[in-house]
């Protein structure tokens, strides 16, 4: 009786763990590494045909974006899941597929002209197709016999629509252990989903840390309403749009995306947005368009008291005067060459793909404009940098200057906080024989296993490949500790050390373009100043 860790170990993305019991292996998640996370997905650490079953807490793609290459490697066992979880996984898996493969071939254009070989995408739409025809989906609840001697249950985790924490009860021989992953727990006071539910037994936890090392608010033990985060989007709407700028918000077109929506439509009926009250509001990102059609379907058994009295009503939980879905690519682009100040709400969250960095790159430089951030931003990502302060980014090959207003809501974050993590464990009595504390960067885990120690929790960070004994309690392999990515030369470099390159690349190809050559004094301090960037970058990108 095992548990491995594959992924999300001492990293936020990645999620990915083995439970082997009965000779039976069982995966739960199998997500994308995303960020500085961002290690080779295309290696999977086990083969996929010797996994029986795979279990999914909840649709982000950073917990299933690699379930279709499992499959694709041979892996033919069923897909437990929530019911809601495996609608939203039918259309995010498939546009996860669409990406590789149109990055695939974007980079076999490139390729070609550079003589390089063709590069295959992580996996392909029918790999997507084939994983979506394993899903088996269950309501909250309910006791699933997976086989003799392990038993499973979802508990509604409150992160998004569909997710869950999982109760897994196994029996080998004559030892019987219930571990618990928790799966994403979400914070509470969300719009539309329910808050989380607690578990109260278990031999082990296997439990998320994104936040455990702060709370949501700035100031120790506050919390500020989500009827006061409303308001304040409302004002950061109406000031944008008194300077004629854009509210552009990044955000992940499932779960994050439908909040905004029924946050923006109280706005509407409340009249909140008081000098634009009739603004416009674009979603503007294919995913985003079909999962708003399946948030809008049969939701018995998901939604909060609040949503529900709403469509009870035979109200639309999203409806409003100014809502607008952009389809194609053509629409797309015509957001930014309409002058008409407007908040434009795109994918992907963390802005490292999709439309949102277009968005971006016509409104970064307007100081005008605001960019709003509603989620967790993965260390490396660009809305990383960008909350971080970066004054200079590069999209699309083009230095843009960060003018913009950038403004960072962290209560909007479905992910529980410090003290709500706290509350969470604290619910098992008594306390596990062992928390194994994942998802999380990685001073954040240790931060948040010191927290649990020092209240009367057995606790660690497992790291990546460890393997732990079950039936002994006793860790077998400690595993190893991987590194981050490092980020690409110049990505952390100030506006000024673009604008030195860009003054120095004119003055060599000045000289180079000069009839009789150039002058020698010139030549060599040019050559000086271009050594000197390239140290500067050395040393500032280590």
């Amino acid at each position: 009786m095992k548990l491995s860790f594959f992924g999300a170990a001492k990293t936020v993305t990645g999620s990915c763990h083995c439970v082997e019991v009965n000779g039976k292996k069982i995966l739960i998640d199998c997500g994308l590494h995303q960020g500085r996370d961002d290690q080779d997905n295309s290696v999977l650490d086990f083969a996929p045909n010797y996994i029986d079953y795979l279990i999914v807490t909840h649709a982000h793609i950073d917990h299933s974006g690699r379930i279709p290459l499992l499959v694709k490697q041979g892996f033919q066992g069923q897909i437990f899941t929530t019911r809601m979880t495996g609608e939203l996984l039918s259309i995010m898996l498939r546009d996860s597929a669409h990406i590789q493969e149109s990055d695939a071939q974007w980079k076999n254009q490139k390729g070609k002209r550079a003589g390089h070989e063709p590069v295959e995408p992580l996996y392909t739409i029918e790999d997507a197709e084939r994983a979506v025809k394993q899903v088996v989906g269950f309501e909250y609840g309910q006791v699933i016999e997976i086989f003799d001697g392990a038993k499973l249950r979802f508990i509604d985790a409150g992160h998004l629509l569909g997710s869950a924490s999982v109760e897994l009860w196994l029996k080998e021989g004559d030892v019987e252990r219930k571990i618990v992953f928790s799966g994403d727990i979400g914070n509470v006071n969300q719009p539309i989903i329910r808050d989380p539910s607690f578990i109260t037994e278990a031999d082990y936890v296997v439990m998320e840390s994104t936040y455990g090392d702060r709370n949501h608010e700035p100031s120790s033990g506050s919390r500020v309403p989500a009827k006061e985060y409303t308001e304040q989007l409302a004002q950061i709407i109406d000031e944008t749009f008194d300077q004629g700028g854009n509210v552009v918000i990044p955000s992940f077109a499932v779960g994050r995306t439908q909040e905004l929506l029924y946050a923006v439509r109280e706005m509407k009926e409340k009249g909140m947005v008081k000098k634009h009250p009739n603004f416009t509001v674009c979603v503007d990102s294919p995913l985003a368009s079909e999962a708003t059609k399946i948030f809008t379907g049969d939701l018995r058994g998901y939604l909060d008291e609040e949503a529900l009295k709403l469509v009870s009503a035979g109200e639309a939980l999203f409806t409003f005067p100014g809502f607008t879905m952009t389809a194609s690519s053509e629409e797309s682009k015509l957001l930014n060459m309409d002058p008409t100040p407007k908040v434009i709400i795109s994918a992907s969250g963390m802005c490292d793909a999709g439309r949102i960095r277009h968005h971006l790159k016509h409104n970064l430089w307007r100081s005008e404009s605001s960019i709003v951030f509603v989620g967790y931003q993965a260390e490396g990502t660009l809305g990383r940098q960008l909350i971080e302060g970066k004054e200079s980014v590069k999209l699309f090959g083009e230095q843009i200057a960060v003018n913009a207003k950038i403004y960072n809501f962290r209560a909007f974050s479905s992910h529980a906080d410090r003290d709500h993590l706290i509350d969470w464990i604290e619910k098992f009595s008594p306390k596990p024989m062992q928390v194994f504390v994942v998802h999380g960067e990685a001073s954040v885990t240790e931060i948040f296993s010191e927290t649990l120690r020092q209240r009367g929790f057995s606790a660690h960070a497992p790291m990546y490949e460890e393997i732990y004994d079950l039936a002994e309690n006793r860790m077998l392999s400690a595993g190893v500790q991987l590194e981050p990515k490092k980020p690409k030369t110049g990505e952390h470099v100030s506006a000024s050390y673009w604008e030195l390159e860009s003054a120095t690349m004119d003055l060599l190809a000045l000289i180079h373009g000069r009839k009789g050559g150039a002058n020698k004094d010139l030549r060599k301090m040019t050559n000086q100043v271009k050594s000197l960037m390239e140290k500067w970058s050395d040393s500032i990108t280590k």
